[in-house]
């Protein structure tokens, strides 16, 4: 039992690890690039799969601590960190982030008006989003959309 709370909490500190600076990328290329107005912790934990996140958690640490071939271990996890840290290049964490997080071809309905473009970005109480009419990035609360 001991060595499988040691796998568990080795893996999701290897997964910690990753998961920071493939979202530290997503911020650096995609949440700034376009002036989303959100704190890098809510980023962080709103946007999180549990599923991916524990699943990765898992067979990391069954990786580094039940595998005994250290050369193994390291190249997956090196290899892992290396696909991680090119989310910090521009083009490549862009990318990621619009995967995540924008919906293309939008349209969007308040009372007042119709918006049609791209939803960079939807948070918890706001969605950020570039309306093509307008040629311009606005914000519009979830509260004033027609359901």
């Amino acid at each position: 039992m001991n060595k499988a709370l040691q796998a568990f909490f080795t893996g999701m500190f290897i997964t910690f690890i990753l998961d920071f600076f493939l979202f530290l990328g997503i911020l650096l290329n995609y949440i700034n690039f376009y002036n989303i107005d959100l704190y890098y912790n809510i980023l962080f934990a709103d946007n999180q799969n549990g599923y991916l996140f524990f699943g990765l958690t898992l067979i990391l640490g069954y990786i580094v601590v039940y595998l005994n071939n250290n050369k193994i271990s390291l190249f997956i996890i090196g290899v892992l960190s290396f696909l991680v840290l090119l989310t910090l290049f521009h083009p490549i964490g862009n990318s990621i982030g619009e995967f995540m997080f924008m919906k293309k071809e939008t349209i969007l309905e308040t009372s007042k008006r119709t918006y049609n473009g791209d939803i960079l970005y939807e948070g918890r109480e706001q969605i950020t989003f570039y309306e093509h009419n307008l040629n311009k990035i606005i914000k519009i609360s979830k509260k004033d959309l027609k359901k």
